[in-house]
Order: C-alpha cells, then sequence, then structure tokens
C-alpha cells in the first residue's frame, strides 16, 4: 500500500495547471451528480455539509498560504 501511495504522490507531482483543473472540475461534476441522486437524503444534513465544507475550505487556505510558506 505504501508503495501505491508513493507512485501516486510521484505521479501528482508531475500534473500539470490543466491536469489540476480537470482533476477539480470532474471532483465537482460527481460531487453535483451525488447530490442529485441523494437530494432528499442529502437534505437532513445540510448543516452537517456546510460546516464540513467551511472547515475544510479553512484548512486549506491555511495550509496554502501559511503554513507551506513558513518553511
Amino acid at each position: 500500500m505504501r508503495e501505491f501511495l508513493n507512485d501516486v504522490m510521484e505521479s501528482t507531482r508531475k500534473y500539470s495547471v490543466l491536469d489540476f483543473s480537470l482533476l477539480k472540475i470532474n471532483l465537482i461534476a460527481i460531487g453535483i451528480l451525488l447530490g442529485l441522486y441523494f437530494s432528499e437524503f442529502l437534505g437532513r444534513y445540510i448543516n452537517m455539509i456546510w460546516i464540513v465544507a467551511g472547515i475544510s475550505y479553512v484548512w486549506v487556505m491555511y495550509i496554502t498560504f501559511i503554513a507551506y510558506r513558513e518553511k
């Protein structure tokens, strides 16, 4: 498993901006599709989903603009 993860990390180091943007578009599209298929179920947990989205956003912004720039 560790070797697989190292191979994946090595591959992502070679990604271009276009590769990352297509990955993001793909993940957004999958998220929208899942939301459409499970809208009744997910509607009950909308507050929890917003909290998770907010926390993950703050975390990514922190590591991008503060933590990794200090090194």
